[in-house]
């Protein structure tokens, strides 16, 4: 599970980040969005795949400017 605070305002940050989501499509399960105040947005995804990739997405969404806050949060694999 991905979450992250950013500024939906910064410029192309939004569009910015549906590409990411978009791009890495194959590891998304659900995506909540949340408005926190008139700033900043909350999102949690909700990610299952190869733990390289989703940290390589979850890194590419951190990266973002505007990005004020993120965490990946990650449960091991049940048999």
């Amino acid at each position: 599970m991905l979450s992250y605070v950013y500024e939906h305002e910064k410029r192309d940050l939004a569009s910015r980040i549906v590409s990411t989501q978009h791009h890495h499509h194959d590891l998304s399960v659900a995506t909540l969005h949340v408005h926190i105040n008139h700033d900043d947005c909350l999102e949690i995804a909700v990610l299952k795949g190869d733990m390289g990739d989703v940290q390589h997405f979850a890194d590419d969404v951190i990266a973002q400017r505007g990005v004020r806050h993120g965490h990946l949060q990650c449960l091991p694999k049940e048999e």
